[in-house]
């Protein structure tokens, strides 16, 4: 493996020489220079595999560094040392296409994990197995390209993304491939939805816990920013987080350190924070439920997750998508959308986005007769709607309309089935016949109920 080169730029002789020493012990070769000119000089001459910078220097800003290496060697990692005093400059840093910043004083330990994610990106070895049979972003329409693009962008950094679209739009997926494509994509990709957690248990699942820290804190428990340490953690609709909840958020993304409930000393974290809501962030922040800090510090670089009624033409992809992981789940022969049923999709509106498209293609695959799916079997609830009138509450699909008779219903129908089971000795295709219904409509009551 060929020796790894970091140039260094900091008009601190001392920060200079310490830089030099800690990467040196890495195995790495340094070159240091103590303004923007020197710099020029020797990035003009030589190949770095990474660029150390501070932001203040005596002939101009670090920023100013960045978009020259931007624009002459956009492949070069570029990491910002920057003073406690300087944040909103580092997020600056950040949005300019600076890679990651280390706090001054230098915490070394942070110092080598940043190094190390850095010179990463530019090792061409391909994500693991499992990495690549994730779903990537399906769509031929110029926002998914562009959206592709980003993500590509987006994963040689480690700045904060806020990932804004409605419900149903595949923020998650986004999130994920952005995690994929990085350096850390062998750590931890760890997903939580913020408003899923009672908010007295949210510091406890945050920062974990340790022994008898409470009622029931039978054992030391570690919390999600130590569960993806090395990795990503992914806040989902991050809106709906209490406010003094936000408060020790602010400081752990700052600080990058957090301290358990119940421990006297605090742990170093390292991870990359991706956020995102359907909710309007900023709206959220003038009507004061969230705070504007915290607001600045996720948002150092929105990605807007389009919504599936701007790319109606993307439809037939996901959908022959869709249907053969219900055909793969099921275990059944592959499903097809005939050409009035593909028609009628593309004029739908989809409130729901991606997700919708999916129940709707799950539940007519439940009930269509065949392996060719047409409108009938959609049972979409409102005439096509035209792609640039905004959908209406008329537009909700049965289903959704259904939810709360078939949760009244759920136990009815969970005794009616086990019964034809028992009678039929858990022959599912006897059971099926028994119960009036086709070997596929059981398979999806069984996973619908939870039967097994």
């Amino acid at each position: 493996m060929s020796i790894q080169h970091v140039l260094i730029v900091d008009d601190e002789p001392d920060i200079r020489e310490l830089l030099e020493i800690t990467l040196g012990r890495m195995g790495l070769e340094t070159r240091s220079a103590g303004d923007i000119h020197d710099a020029e000089e020797l990035l003009r001459d030589n190949r770095f595999d990474l660029c150390l910078t501070d932001l203040r220097l005596p002939d101009g800003s670090g920023i100013e560094l960045i978009q020259l290496i931007q624009q002459q060697q956009p492949h070069l990692p570029i990491a910002v040392i920057s003073a406690y005093g300087t944040m909103e400059t580092a997020i600056s840093a950040l949005k300019a296409g600076a890679f990651d910043f280390v706090a001054k004083p230098l915490d070394l330990e942070r110092l080598r994990a940043l190094v190390g994610s850095a010179l990463k990106l530019n090792q061409d070895s391909p994500p693991p197995q499992k990495e690549r049979r994730r779903p990537l972003l399906l769509g031929d329409s110029s926002v998914m390209q562009t959206i592709r693009d980003t993500v590509a962008k987006l994963a040689r950094s480690q700045a904060p993304v806020y990932i804004h679209g409605e419900s149903g739009t595949g923020k998650e997926l986004i999130a994920r491939q952005i995690h994929d494509q990085g350096p850390r994509r062998t750590a931890p990709f760890v997903p939580v939805n913020c408003g899923a957690i009672p908010p007295e248990l949210m510091e406890s699942e945050f920062f974990g816990h340790v022994k008898g820290s409470f009622t029931g804190a039978n054992n030391d428990r570690p919390g999600l920013f130590q569960a993806a340490h090395g990795g990503t953690l992914f806040l989902d609709e991050v809106a709906d987080l209490p406010l003094p909840m936000q408060v020790k958020l602010l400081r752990a993304i700052q600080e990058r350190r957090i301290r358990p409930v119940g421990a006297n000393q605090e742990i170093s974290v390292d991870v990359r924070i991706l956020s995102a809501t359907h909710k309007d962030l900023s709206a959220e922040v003038a009507a004061s439920r969230f705070r504007q800090d915290l607001y600045f510090r996720l948002n150092v670089i929105e990605l807007k997750a389009p919504p599936l009624r701007d790319r109606p033409g993307d439809i037939p992809l996901l959908a022959a998508h869709l249907l053969g992981r219900i055909a793969a789940r099921w275990q059944q022969p592959q499903l097809s959308l005939a050409d009035d049923a593909l028609q009628a999709l593309s004029q739908y509106a989809f409130p729901g986005n991606v997700r919708e498209l999916e129940n709707i293609l799950e539940r007519a695959a439940t009930l269509c007769e065949g392996q060719t799916l047409h409108t009938h079997d959609l049972q979409l609830s409102a005439p096509a709607t035209n792609m640039d009138t905004p959908p209406t509450p008329a537009c909700v699909p049965d289903f959704i309309q259904e939810s709360a008779l078939d949760t009244q219903l759920a136990n009815q129908q969970r005794d009616v089935i086990r019964r034809a089971l028992e009678k039929t000795r858990w022959n599912k295709t006897q059971a099926a016949e028994l119960l009036g219904i086709s070997f596929r409509q059981l398979r999806y009551r069984l996973k619908k109920l939870g039967i097994e």
